[in-house]
């Protein structure tokens, strides 16, 4: 093996793992952004304010505002960089395996900008901000496949049946659960900017079905830990999966009540990206296994 690609393997753990995190990062900073007020912060796209890229003193939109937005824009060029760095690393490494999950990382932060840009052109429009949050939950699976193979490719594996099952129903109502988050967003109080449009159903509606969804995934979860088939290791994950769900839910429950304080709806954005990245690594965990013998 060339010094090049012995020295590009290498890296490639580090690598992989600042992407996730950056991923998850932006996730959490976008929810800031929306939290404070400041989603219109930059009113315009790629500009911040007509004639400036960056916030100018008198902005009418409010200065702290102002450069919250610019703050979490720029902080796509950090995730930018993990993307380039990783995608390097990779087509150096030999790794053709990761190729395409590289290259959709860069690709996919591109369409970002896009979406960005539509979402702050529409006045923050709750269907372009859902679209912008998914695209982000994609990426994030995506750079958990990515991580999780970071040091050896992987082969399709042969789980029992019952448990191949469990492990696609799980990840599928785990992807229900954070669409349907997304429209109690969409209809609730926090839209980024007072004037910003709103999903015309009852917050008290979705809320229920969001709520209903997470019991489900909660119920599946338990049944799949359960099952005879179900391995230690996949326990073990379960185990947390289901700390994280049950702690997520009972934060989700206390900021319904409290009228959604801000704070308990950033942790739960956070706690959100959390049970995310663990349902995916479920899924990942039962489908795939590590190449023996792998250079």
């Amino acid at each position: 093996m060339s010094r090049g690609r012995e020295m590009s393997r290498r890296i490639l753990p580090a690598a992989t793992g600042v992407l996730l995190f950056m991923q998850s990062a932006i996730v959490v900073t976008g929810g800031g952004v929306r939290l404070t007020g400041s989603g219109l912060g930059c009113p315009t796209w790629p500009e911040c304010t007509p004639g400036s890229y960056v916030p100018v003193p008198g902005q009418a939109e409010g200065h702290l505002h102002s450069w919250i937005e610019f703050s979490n824009r720029l902080l796509t060029f950090v995730l930018v960089l993990a993307a380039i760095v990783t995608l390097v690393a990779v087509m150096k490494s030999g790794r053709k395996d990761l190729r395409g999950l590289a290259l959709g990382q860069f690709l996919g932060i591109f369409g970002q900008g896009i979406l960005g840009g539509i979402t702050v052109l529409t006045n923050l429009n709750p269907i372009s901000v859902a679209s912008h949050y998914l695209l982000s939950t994609i990426l994030i699976a995506a750079a958990v496949s990515l991580y999780s193979r970071r040091r050896t490719p992987t082969l399709k594996r042969k789980s029992p049946r019952t448990v191949d099952i469990f492990s696609k129903l799980h990840v599928v109502i785990a992807a229900v659960v954070v669409v349907l988050g997304t429209i109690v967003t969409g209809a609730g109080p926090h839209a980024g900017d007072i004037d910003a449009p709103r999903l015309t159903i009852r917050i008290q509606n979705a809320t229920f079905l969001h709520a209903f969804a997470v019991v489900l995934l909660i119920i599946v979860s338990l049944a799949f830990f359960l099952a005879r088939e179900t391995s230690d290791l996949t326990k073990k994950r379960l185990a947390i999966f289901a700390l994280l769900s049950l702690s997520q839910g009972a934060v989700g429950a206390i900021q319904y009540i409290q009228g959604v304080p801000e704070l308990l709806v950033a942790i739960h954005i956070a706690g959100s990206t959390l049970v995310w990245i663990n349902a995916w690594g479920i899924w990942l965990s039962v489908q795939r296994r590590e190449m023996e013998n792998s250079p």
